[in-house]
């Protein structure tokens, strides 16, 4: 940081009485990360520089420095400084996003096929071919909202069924739902890591995402509430059960306390549950700790298949999903009634539940391998999923984006931490799945190349080219 901008700030701080030094400081940091001033891992001046340069005593210096870092825009390293975290709390996304998908196991198993071949098949023997390509009314016909219904059973105390609306997919729901609930002005508040699929739409819709922090356990509630205070806030969006990318499920507790805040300033809930029957220790829902605010989504693409494009939403009252199906109805006009009534009887027969066992059975062995490959303490990872998040030792040099082209490039679905960033401050990461049309043993010959490449720097790599 130059002097010129120093003496701004002492400029600022002279002239601007009406608010604590410390305060204004933090600010200052603020306007300039927002201006372009000040730009990601900028490195800011000492405690005892900042004092002196701007006139006041090193206990306001730190308390400034402390509210910039409560406000998440600096963070401080012990014996290398204090630097610009990148703040893009509001960011705009315009482009660049990242949509490679993460696939479902695809479980060969001889008796299961057979299974989800002969139900298929019974589909188009028992209906009349006709009715299924005729325009239907929007949500789904009584026989699928009935199946829906059995399906939110599974995960929500008190799903009703005038409140469930069948879609076309989770993403359509999505951009329904944000059209309809989002006024301009207003920004959308999710974790600092998220499903790049809302960025996609954010960026289509022109809506501005506000990045939460996170830790470990999800996205933390002081700043969500921070943000609530300043009256923006259109939803919150939480993929709250293995969440992707980093496979995080959030805790009872840090539910019940982002619930509690959104409950207090009435902000509206998107739960995208899109993982969570690939669970078996389900944590309550955020639906049924906020149900007058939560809309609840669910779905079958990560369970039984994308090619199975079916979403089950369960709104918080008649009149809203009578709303949200309104909005979701002038974007798609409706969702396939032949893969409604696939999925149904999928569902009603006990298909989808011998596909979903599968699926988990397999991920698991995969995700044995892979700790056994690359050890616990490298990845991320939740029994059931299908991806794991992968943490690039520093030792290495990898780039995570030069590392991921590196490792599709040897077959592995590898996606680097930007592209699921909403906050310009990617770690040192990526997305690995092991879903998809591959056996376990190509999996683990995967492994084998993702051991070796992040076991050896960098260079290497790029000599042995």
């Amino acid at each position: 940081m130059n002097t010129f901008e120093l003496e701004r700030w002492a400029k600022r701080l002279a002239s601007d009485r009406g608010k604590p030094a410390y305060r204004l400081i933090s600010d200052l940091i603020a306007e300039d990360i927002d201006s372009g001033r000040l730009q990601p891992r900028d490195k800011l001046p000492t405690l005892r520089d900042l004092s002196t340069a701007v006139g006041i005593n090193y206990t306001t210096a730190a308390r400034a420095y402390n509210e910039a870092k409560r406000r998440g825009l600096i963070d401080s390293h012990p014996g290398s400084g204090t630097f610009v975290k990148g703040r893009a709390a509001k960011v705009r996304l315009s482009g660049g996003y990242e949509m490679t998908m993460n696939l479902t196991v695809e479980p060969s198993i001889p008796t299961l096929v057979e299974q989800m071949r002969e139900s298929a098949i019974g589909v188009l023997a028992q209906r009349d071919i006709y009715s299924l390509l005729r325009y239907q009314a929007f949500g789904g016909g009584p026989r699928d909202k009935e199946a829906a219904l059995q399906w939110l059973d599974r995960r929500l105390l008190d799903a009703r069924l005038e409140n469930v609306i069948v879609c076309p997919g989770i993403h359509s729901a999505l951009l329904g739902l944000l059209t309809q609930l989002v006024a301009p002005g207003q920004v959308v508040c999710v974790e600092s890591l998220a499903y790049p699929g809302i960025k996609a739409i954010a960026a289509q819709l022109g809506i501005t995402l506000h990045s939460l922090e996170r830790d470990a356990d999800g996205p933390l509630v002081t700043p969500f509430e921070e943000i609530c205070k300043q009256g923006q806030v259109a939803v919150l969006y939480l993929n709250p059960t293995i969440q992707n990318p980093t496979t995080t499920t959030i805790p009872q507790g840090r539910r019940e306390a982002l619930a509690d805040v959104a409950l207090r300033y009435s902000i509206p809930i998107i739960e995208d549950d899109a993982y969570t029957l690939l669970s078996d220790d389900p944590v309550v829902a955020m639906a049924d700790l906020a149900p007058e605010l939560t809309y609840y989504i669910t779905g079958t693409s990560k369970c039984l298949g994308p090619g199975f494009r079916s979403a089950f939403l369960h709104a918080p009252g008649k009149r809203q999903a009578q709303r949200a199906a309104g909005a979701m109805r002038a974007l798609s006009v409706m969702s396939s009634p032949i893969t409604d009534a696939f999925v149904t009887q999928w569902i009603l027969d006990g298909t989808a539940d011998a596909v979903i066992r599968a699926v988990r059975t397999e991920a698991i062995a995969r995700l044995r391998l892979a700790e056994q490959y690359l050890g616990r303490n490298r990845m991320a990872s939740a029994e059931g999923a299908f991806h794991m998040w992968l943490k690039i030792p520093k030792a290495s040099n990898w780039n995570p984006s030069e590392l991921a082209v590196e490792l599709r490039g040897h077959g592995v679905s590898a996606v680097a931490s930007a592209a699921f960033s909403t906050d310009n401050n990617p770690p040192d990461a990526l997305r690995i799945c092991f879903g998809g049309p591959i056996s376990r043993d190509e999996w683990e010959e995967g492994l084998q190349q993702v051991s070796e490449l992040i076991n050896q720097p960098a260079y290497l790599s790029s000599m042995a080219r």
